[in-house]
């Protein structure tokens, strides 16, 4: 089982790195006002939502504690993500503000990932 675990953390990991590498390769576009939702930040998006679902169940079904409060905080900002990525995603240009706030979501649930012990 940990095996298993250990491959869908890898798994979530590509999620955020295709989220957070979209906005990163975008933020020049950014500057101009021409930035727009790459398809693979929606991709990286529905990535680290279906590796996080397999990984709370994994991790329960082993009997680990998982800090629900946690794992809530962090759905609730991955929705707004892919909420915002997914009505945006064919647009030819995104608002700088709300393409800041993609970047900043996706970079405060890695932070909260990490940090929050």
């Amino acid at each position: 089982m940990d095996v298993l675990i250990h491959l869908f953390v890898g798994l979530h990991i590509i999620g955020i790195a295709a989220l957070l590498g979209g906005f990163l390769t975008q933020m020049k576009a950014m500057g101009r006002g021409t930035a727009r939702f790459v398809p693979g930040m929606l991709h990286g998006a529905l990535t680290m939502l279906v590796t996080g679902i397999v990984l709370v169940g994994l991790n329960q079904a082993e009997g680990h504690h998982v800090n629900t409060v946690k794992i809530g905080l962090k759905l609730a900002l991955l929705i707004v993500i892919l909420g915002l990525v997914y009505v945006k995603r064919d647009d030819e240009k995104v608002d700088k503000g709300m393409f800041g706030l993609v970047g900043l979501l996706t970079m405060a649930n890695i932070f909260i990932a990490v940090l929050w012990t």
